[in-house]
């Protein structure tokens, strides 16, 4: 959030009320999660050097966490037809900087895989959630 709102000036910010599904890198908050202890420590070892203040890289690798687990599941496989269906058929998947609450779920008459979200708050330096987990 904060590599969005850097350009206008992050105390200028404060108090923009927005959306989140993914953990923010760089908030402290997180440091006790087991899922955000991996992808960080994932992210460094593979990603040296990249911006972990832009959003782009959690939504990167939790992307590439998605595809790991759908190429798992199709085992040996790895047709066209079987890939997009296991892709089709993720339920409950949980990822680790996904939001606590937030899992991956498609079908095959609905392919998009986040179906909820938080609302949250900018501080000036992250975001805080406000209320519960709603559905999108």
């Amino acid at each position: 959030m904060a590599a969005v709102l850097k350009p206008a000036g992050l105390d200028n910010a404060k108090g923009v009320i927005s959306t989140a599904y993914l953990k923010n890198p760089l908030d402290p908050a997180w440091s006790g999660d087991e899922g955000y202890r991996h992808g960080l420590a994932f992210m460094n070892e593979y990603m040296p050097g990249t911006d972990k203040a832009d959003s782009n890289t959690v939504y990167g690798y939790s992307v590439a966490q998605t595809l790991a687990e759908v190429l798992k599941m199709c085992g040996d496989d790895l047709t066209r037809e079987n890939v997009m269906k296991k892709a089709a058929s993720l339920k409950d998947l949980k990822l680790d900087m996904l939001l606590p609450g937030i899992t991956i779920n498609t079908s095959p008459t609905d392919f998009a895989p986040i179906k909820q979200e938080q609302l949250i708050r900018f501080d000036g330096e992250n975001g805080s959630g406000l209320g519960r987990m709603r559905r999108i």
